[in-house]
């Protein structure tokens, strides 16, 4: 398999997928189930959508000012504005190309405030990091909070509790041994995955060496309550999911951060497995697609119409550069 080839197939796969499971969930339901999903999804409270939106912007912007607290102790401090902007442009790109944002974010940095591309990028590694060990907090949360339920839904797909157990050991080992493998291999691939998983580690445990630590804490937790918020307040825009707890909206968040990584921006994805999620406390197919997709809607707008704006600003404020 060549190499345009293989960097074709992973810029077309996700579109691809996500295109395919549009088609899927049309045709998976019926005429009348999806005027009732068209039907919330119009009559969706404007004010509701709003403050979700107004959520994801605070989201937005505070990974904006995290981000100088990690280029800080290298000796940058860009403009407060041109980061807004970078991660605008960044989510919108990752909508059309999975992972180009992170190198558009870095090329603008290096553009427009003069940050070498390779540390601005290891910036972005960082954050990066910091969000997937927080997506595992999440998630380890939602488990144990939601265990009974979540158990039941591998249960009725096949999965007990000894086979899960099974399943979890069996990774654990299998990471275990492939760690070991590339600690003590000196091939030329596994000096490259050792030296990768060093400058994670070091930007994570950077983070403990920056002046204001506690400030980027706060902020990290900040952009995680502001996504979680998000969908939190879309519950009010389906009357079946307005009493929905916050525990069972995580089980729904979980599912959903998932669906965003697999396919391009969630596209298909998202509202599927945000149904099936809201299907496991007893919410109708119908309420959990309408559910589902009002968030998709609300977010994937926020992204490319703030994103298409930040394209235009970004280089008319910074003409001089």
């Amino acid at each position: 398999m060549t190499y345009s080839f293989k960097k074709t197939l992973k810029l077309i796969l996700p579109i691809a997928i996500g295109v395919f499971l549009v088609f899927y969930w049309y045709h998976k339901t019926s005429p009348a189930d999806r005027e009732d999903i068209i039907f919330y999804i119009k009559e969706a409270n404007l004010f509701w959508i709003t403050l979700s939106l107004l959520l994801g912007i605070i989201g937005h912007v505070s990974r904006a000012i995290r981000w100088n607290y990690l280029l800080e102790p290298l000796g940058y401090k860009p403009k407060l504005t041109n980061n807004i902007f970078m991660i605008f442009m960044a989510y919108l790109a990752n909508l059309g190309v999975p992972r180009t944002g992170e190198i558009l974010r870095a090329t603008a940095l290096t553009t427009y405030e003069g940050v070498p591309f390779e540390k601005g990028f290891g910036t972005i590694v960082t954050e990066r990091v910091v969000d997937v060990f927080m997506l595992l907090v999440v998630v380890i949360i939602t488990l144990l909070l939601q265990t009974e339920i979540i158990l039941s839904f591998f249960e009725q797909r096949g999965f007990d509790l000894n086979g899960i157990l099974l399943l979890l050991a069996v990774g654990l080992v299998a990471i275990l041994i492939f760690f070991l493998f590339i600690k003590k291999s000196s091939s030329a691939i596994a000096v490259k995955i050792k030296h990768f998983i060093k400058g994670l580690m070091d930007g994570v445990f950077s983070i403990f060496k920056m002046k204001r630590k506690w400030a980027f804490v706060f902020h990290t937790l900040l952009i995680w309550v502001c996504y979680i918020g998000m969908m939190w307040v879309i519950k009010f825009t389906v009357p079946e999911t307005a009493n929905l707890s916050l525990n069972e909206i995580m089980v729904a968040f979980v599912f959903g951060a998932f669906a965003m990584a697999t396919t391009n921006g969630g596209v298909g994805l998202f509202p599927i497995l945000v149904s099936k999620a809201l299907v496991l406390f007893g919410i109708s197919s119908v309420s959990g697609d309408a559910f589902g997709w009002i968030m998709w809607i609300a977010q994937t707008l926020m992204n490319v119409v703030f994103g298409a704006i930040s394209f235009l600003l970004l280089p008319l404020l910074n003409r001089y550069k």
